[in-house]
């Protein structure tokens, strides 16, 4: 029974391995497919090799990395896991076959549904939450197995408490192993991103300054050129569209030195309630213009200390954001601000058009916009700030639902 044991725990650990070994820093974690292809695989390993305990009763660990799949991937990863169980379960044939499909629907249909909110939690309580659905599931198990079984005896309670164990066990770990692994990536991303963060605000501080110099001084001359009686029309026009070049150029310029590391002359100790309202009071004739409503809350305590300026930037590109968003149909902007044990969050969410997942991926990226004449440095600039405050950011959002932006930092 033991060697058998030790195999199963093996096949649970298949899907773990490979995604470590192939899929680490290629996909995300959460993809369906890599899920569905890993556990199907391990499932038919567990019912190829089924555990033989010395009381005479044989089962398997079928159930864990389907409750564990159905809890990670949802529907779409549970139902081709559930047909894959009860097909390869119909082709071993033998006893419990009727008894493998009615329980596998009881999963199916009660598991999978959890699948969104058990995303949102905490590791400990996806842990937690995990063990709990693999010993409810093999309690209504046992139940179901207790009709077929005659007298409940000595051997049917062992059988229970060596089911019992294993089967929870074995999911605390995988799910412990698979949390690793998540945090393991996520860790990863955050230290890449503050590398390539800090890398543009190096570059930004040091080539900005360069180029502004050349561009105020051609400016300069094309508007003197511009004033001047001897050229045409037509040649004036070639210089007004010269100028609002420049213009663009120094605007973009203008952002990158935004980049740069915080100046000690701006900077403040506050609980962030005069930028919200600086904000507020900046963007409402735009918000306006655009038919959109602000809607503020304010909750907050804790006092942070960070560059004025570069904070009330990064809070009006995120407010216009989200306007922009709205400016076809107009709508709301949410801004709620509040605190969590010793972290402040800025939650400003819309109701606009929204963003794919590809999209969301995207965001912060140099050069990124969804917008056709955006540069995509005012996103940059909003998470190059966050990261200076050893903040960091989560964007949720769906298409023609809205887009939420929450940012936390530690106080």
């Amino acid at each position: 029974m033991t060697e058998t044991l030790l195999i199963n725990f093996l096949f649970l650990l298949f899907p773990v391995v490979m995604y470590l070994i192939f899929f680490d820093n290629k996909l995300n974690f959460y993809s369906h497919k890599i899920i569905l292809l890993l556990s199907g695989i391990s499932m038919v390993l567990c019912m190829t090799f089924p555990i033989r305990l010395e009381l005479g009763a044989i089962y398997d660990l079928r159930y864990i990395p389907f409750i564990i799949a159905s809890l990670y991937g949802g529907f779409k990863t549970a139902i081709p896991l559930y047909i894959i169980l009860n097909v390869y379960r119909f082709i071993i044939g033998g006893e419990g076959v009727f008894l493998s499909f009615l329980f596998s629907t009881v999963i199916l249909l009660l598991v999978p549904v959890w699948s969104k909110k058990f995303l949102t939690q905490l590791s400990d309580r996806r842990v937690i939450i995990a063990a709990l659905a693999s010993f409810g599931t093999m309690v209504l198990y046992l139940i179901n197995l207790s009709m077929f079984y005659g007298s409940l005896d000595k051997n049917y309670w062992l059988i229970t408490a060596n089911v019992l164990t294993i089967h929870v066990t074995g999911t605390i770990v995988i799910t412990i192993l698979i949390e690793k692994i998540i945090m393991n990536v996520k860790n990863r991303e955050r230290y890449m991103e503050s590398e390539r963060l800090n890398l543009i605000s190096e570059l930004s501080a040091s080539v900005s300054h360069e180029i502004r110099n050349p561009l105020t001084v051609t400016s300069g001359f094309l508007q003197l050129l511009n004033e001047s009686k001897t050229i045409n029309k037509e040649e004036k026009q070639y210089i007004t569209y010269s100028l609002e070049e420049l213009k663009r150029a120094e605007k973009i310029v203008s952002d990158f030195l935004s980049f740069a590391k915080p100046q000690a002359e701006n900077m403040v100790f506050s609980n962030l309630k005069e930028e919200i309202d600086y904000v507020n009071n900046v963007m409402k004739p735009y918000a306006n213009y655009h038919q959109v409503d602000l809607e503020c809350q304010f909750s907050n305590s804790l006092y942070i200390k960070y560059d004025q300026n570069q904070l009330r930037q990064c809070l009006i590109n995120l407010y216009k954001n989200g306007i922009e968003a709205m400016k076809v149909n107009g709508g709301t902007l949410s801004i709620h601000v509040s605190e969590q044990k010793h972290e402040i969050k800025i939650n400003i969410a819309d109701n606009g058009i929204g963003m794919t997942e590809e999209e969301i991926s995207r965001v912060g990226k140099p050069y990124y916009s969804t917008k056709e004449e955006g540069t995509g440095l005012g996103m940059v600039m909003v998470y190059t700030t966050v990261n200076k405050l050893k903040g960091k950011i989560e964007v949720k959002s769906e298409k023609e639902k809205g887009t939420s932006f929450t940012i936390t930092i530690p106080a």
